[in-house]
């Protein structure tokens, strides 16, 4: 019988991503520890924007994860409490020219074959669609599908629903950092060390986040995640001035992009609470939290050459967070060959949130030998090994 010490599953990480592969390990009947050196959501997910998106997506295997996330965030929706604060309220893509319009029209294009519902906005459309836009754009795409959740109260209720899945449940050990993974005499997971003792289990999940590759080499393994740091300013409570998620064409490119230099593209939003969401920065300077000016002047000056209005509101805070980075811009899912009982799901850098349903339930279904949903191979995570 699973107790305080032992389990048949360990997740290491109480973010969206460790909180949704419990709740779908749970829900299989597995018994599920969650250890956080933090708290619930204390690391890259409480700095998140909760993006639920599409729109900014390749066709390929990161936009099969985001569509089937897309569905199961849905389903969630109605079964989580209202306080996640999850919106249907899509996205709107905004070119500055006819450039930047046809290259969306491309990108449109190649969407919706994969699945993904693009809309082409005109001119005045887009003034129907946000009356507080900049009057000379060029045109633009609504993405339906696009979403968002208030991603800290996500993580929590993912994890409180979990805990009442019948014979699986979940305990939460917080405030304890793992310094070892336990090994059987074939080199196989048997569980972790922490400071306050022992946790066995004959598997463990690695949704560590920025930190994914440092838990992946406690256990023996190589993992190349790397931080990718990002800043959000946020306003004073206002009325519903932003009604959708709107960013510019060129944010797309930065997501893709794999420089580590300073890159800000303006993604601005409205919450149900008032305050504007003003991101997104990008920079590889390590765990360097230093309040970085210009990647915010640059913020400010993107968001209100795109919503004019917003040049005389206040900003009241900004925060930075650290996104999971690995080269190829694909997450980590799915079992470690290199150690058996050994999964991973972490590296999912800004689209962490989005993805952790999918995620989830991948890892649950691997766990229970269920069918999976989608193919997972693009995401072995040895394949950045010579031979992977």
């Amino acid at each position: 019988m699973p107790t305080r010490s032992s389990a048949d599953l360990i997740v290491i990480g109480a973010g969206v991503v460790g909180a949704a592969c419990a709740y779908y390990a749970a829900r299989s009947g597995i018994s599920v520890t969650v250890i956080d050196r933090g708290a619930v959501a204390g690391g890259t997910t409480g700095a998140g924007e909760g993006n639920l998106l599409v729109s900014d997506k390749e066709p390929g295997p990161e936009l099969e994860l985001a569509l089937l996330s897309v569905r199961l965030w849905r389903e969630l929706s109605d079964l989580l409490p209202p306080r996640i604060e999850y919106e249907a309220k899509g996205g709107l893509v905004v070119a500055s020219d006819e450039a930047s319009m046809a290259a969306l029209r491309g990108f449109a294009a190649r969407q919706e074959r994969a699945g993904v519902k693009a809309e082409q906005a005109t001119v005045d459309q887009l003034r129907d669609l946000e009356p507080h836009l900049a009057p000379d754009l060029a045109g633009g795409f609504h993405y339906p599908q696009d979403a968002q959740v208030q991603p800290a109260l996500a993580a929590a209720h993912l994890l409180r629903a979990a805990g009442g899945q019948g014979s699986g449940g979940v305990r939460l050990r917080l405030g304890e950092e793992v310094i070892g993974v336990l090994t059987g005499a074939n080199g196989e997971v048997r569980g972790v060390r922490t400071a306050s003792g022992d946790v066995r289990a004959p598997y463990i999940v690695n949704a560590a986040g920025s930190w994914g590759g440092e838990l992946a080499r406690l256990a023996g393994v190589g993992l190349p995640v790397l931080p990718r740091r990002g800043f959000v300013l946020v306003t004073e409570p206002l009325p519903r001035v932003v009604r959708r998620k709107v960013y510019a064409a060129d944010y797309v490119a930065d997501v893709a992009s794999g420089s580590a230099a300073l890159q800000t593209s303006a993604v601005v939003e409205g919450t149900p609470s008032g305050p504007v969401l003003i991101g997104a920065s990008r920079e590889r300077v390590g765990f360097d939290r230093t309040l970085s000016v210009e990647a915010l002047r640059r913020l400010a000056a993107q968001a209100t050459r795109l919503f004019p209005v917003l040049a005389g509101v206040r900003a009241m805070r900004t925060y930075a967070g650290f996104r999971p980075y690995l080269p190829d811009h694909l997450p980590a899912i799915g079992p470690d060959p290199r150690v058996p009982g050994l999964l991973h799901a972490c590296g999912h850098e800004g689209a962490g949130i989005g993805l952790a349903p999918a995620t989830g339930l991948i890892v649950a279904r691997v766990l229970s030998g269920g069918q999976l949903p989608l193919d997972i191979e693009p995401f072995r995570p040895h394949r950045f090994d010579a031979a992977g």
